[in-house]
C-alpha cells in the first residue's frame, strides 16, 4: 500500500482478494477480486465510449453499493464528479457545464432531472445497469450513442485527476477542487493508519457518497486496508439500528447530527446496542459537542474519535488518536497525514498556545483550485494551504478549532467565537442542538 500511486494500485495491493469488499442490505457480497475485475471492465467500457484519462464523468446515483463501486471503478480510468441526486434541473445544468462533463452516469431508466439537464447541454448519458441477483456494487454500463474509442485510454496515472468536487458556495460561486490519484491514495493511507484499519474491519456507511467524507473516510480507506464496507441507501435514523444488527460493523463515521439522531433512538434499541461490537466511532465534517461524544462512548462502550477534514485536503487533516493515546474532547486531535500549523495574517507560523489561521501542507492537499488564480493566491502562502479556520495547537500538538474566520462575531469590538457560546448552551439539559451566529445591531455592528 505504501507504494500505491493510483487507486488501481491501492486495490491490487490487498493481500486477500477473496475477502469481502462491498456489502449491502439483502444483497450478496462483492469480493476485492470482483471489484478489481469490475474496475477493469468499467475502464474498458469507458474507453470504448470515447472516455479516457482525465475526462470528466458526472455521476448521479442513489447512495449505496453501486455508487461506491462506480466511484472507485470510474476513477481508475477517468475523473469522477459525483453530484447530489437531490439537485434541481437548473443546478445540474450549472454543475455539468461548470465541470465540462464529458458524460453523465445515471441508473438505467432514471427520471432524475440530471437527465433533462444533460440532454439540454448535449452531454452524453451512460446508463448503469444492475442485473437481478447481482452482488452488491456489481454493474455494467451501456451507451449506444457513444462508439468512438478514446485515444487516451487505459488506467489512470498518479498525476491524473481522479475526483473533482465543488466547495460550498454560500457567499460566492463554488470553487472547483481537483484531486489527483496521488491525493486520493495518500488520504486513504492516512485514514487507514490513523484508525488502525485491518482486513477484519467492517465499516457501516451512512454518509452520502457525493461528499468527500463518505467517499474517502468510509469507502477508500476501508478498501486500502483490505476491509469491507456495508453500504446503506443513505442515513435513516429509523433503520440505523437494523443496519447495525445486520452489518455487525467494527466502526462507522458520521456527522454530529447523525450521531445525535442515533443516540435519540438508542434507548428503544437496547438489545441491538448490547450486541454491537464497535471498535470505535468516528465523527467529522462539523464540530462534535463534548456532551455528544461522552454520550456516544457511554452508549456504545467504545472510544469516539473526532476528525477534522475538508475537500481541499481530500478529507482528513487531523484526528484524535485511538487508545491508549489520549483523546481530548473539544479538539480534533493531532495532525493525521498532512503537516498542521497555525499562521498569522502576515504568513508567520505561530507557537503552541497562540491563536491564528490553521494551515496545512502534504501529499493529500489539492494542487490548487481550477481556473481561479485569485482563490489560489489567497489560499496558498509559502507552500501552506490556508483553511479559513481559526485555531490553536496545544503543547501536545492537539488542535482546537475556535471558529471560521468569517464567522467570528464582532460585538462592538469584542470578538466572540460562536463555538464558545455553543459549548455553554449545550450543557443545558433541555438543549440538544445549538447554532450561534451574528445578527446586525444598530450600535454594536
Amino acid at each position: 500500500m505504501s507504494d500505491a500511486a493510483t487507486i488501481l494500485d491501492l486495490l491490487e495491493a490487498v493481500a486477500d482478494k477473496s475477502a469481502i469488499a462491498l456489502s449491502a442490505p439483502e444483497r450478496a457480497d462483492l469480493s476485492h477480486q470482483e471489484l478489481i475485475e469490475l474496475c477493469d471492465r468499467t475502464v474498458k467500457a469507458l474507453n470504448g465510449f470515447g472516455i479516457g484519462r482525465n475526462d470528466r464523468v458526472a455521476i448521479v446515483l442513489p447512495n449505496g453499493a453501486e455508487m461506491a463501486a462506480a466511484f472507485v471503478a470510474i476513477s481508475c480510468g477517468a475523473t469522477t464528479a459525483p453530484l447530489n441526486p437531490g439537485y434541481r434541473e437548473d443546478e445540474f445544468k450549472f454543475y455539468l457545464e461548470d465541470l465540462q462533463s464529458k458524460a453523465l452516469v445515471v441508473e438505467a431508466g432514471s427520471d432524475s432531472p440530471a437527465v433533462a439537464a444533460a440532454r439540454a447541454l448535449d452531454v452524453p448519458i451512460i446508463e448503469l445497469n444492475v442485473g437481478e441477483g447481482w452482488s452488491a456494487g456489481a454493474f455494467d454500463l451501456s451507451a449506444p450513442d457513444l462508439n468512438s474509442p478514446s485515444d487516451n485510454g487505459g488506467y489512470a496515472h498518479t498525476g491524473d485527476i481522479g475526483l473533482i468536487l465543488h466547495t460550498s458556495g454560500t457567499t460566492s460561486r463554488p470553487k472547483i477542487v481537483p484531486l489527483s490519484q496521488a491525493n486520493l491514495v495518500a488520504s486513504a493511507r492516512n485514514i487507514r493508519q490513523t484508525l488502525s484499519l485491518v482486513p477484519s474491519d467492517r465499516s457501516l456507511n451512512i454518509m452520502p457518497l457525493f461528499h468527500i467524507h463518505g467517499l474517502i473516510a468510509a469507502v477508500l480507506s476501508s478498501l486500502a486496508a483490505g476491509a469491507s464496507i456495508y453500504c446503506t441507501p443513505g442515513f435513516n435514523a429509523l433503520k440505523a439500528f437494523a443496519w447495525l444488527a445486520d452489518a455487525k460493523p467494527t466502526w462507522y463515521t458520521a456527522v454530529p447530527t447523525m450521531h445525535q439522531a442515533i443516540l435519540a433512538r438508542a434507548s428503544r434499541n437496547e438489545d441491538i446496542v448490547a450486541q454491537t461490537n464497535l471498535r470505535f466511532v468516528r465523527s467529522s465534517s462539523s464540530s462534535l459537542p463534548p456532551q455528544v461524544m461522552a454520550e456516544l462512548e457511554d452508549v456504545f462502550n467504545c472510544p469516539v474519535v473526532e476528525a477534522y477534514g475538508m475537500t481541499e485536503a481530500t478529507h482528513q487533516m487531523a484526528c484524535n488518536p485511538l487508545p491508549p493515546a489520549p483523546r481530548k474532547a473539544g479538539t480534533v486531535g493531532v495532525a493525521a497525514g498532512p503537516e498542521v500549523a497555525i499562521m498569522d495574517l502576515n504568513g508567520n507560523l505561530l507557537s503552541a498556545g497562540e491563536t491564528g489561521e490553521i494551515v496545512i501542507r502534504g501529499d493529500n492537499i489539492t494542487a490548487g483550485y481550477e481556473n481561479n488564480e485569485q482563490a489560489n493566491a489567497e489560499a496558498f502562502t509559502h507552500g501552506w494551504f490556508r483553511t479559513g479556520d481559526q485555531g490553536v495547537l496545544d503543547d501536545d500538538g492537539y488542535l482546537a478549532i475556535t471558529g471560521r474566520l468569517k464567522e467570528i462575531i464582532n460585538r462592538g469590538g469584542e470578538k466572540i467565537l460562536p463555538r464558545e457560546v455553543d459549548d455553554v448552551l449545550m450543557n443545558h439539559a433541555a438543549i440538544q442542538q445549538v447554532v450561534t451566529f451574528a445578527l446586525p445591531h444598530d450600535k454594536l455592528g
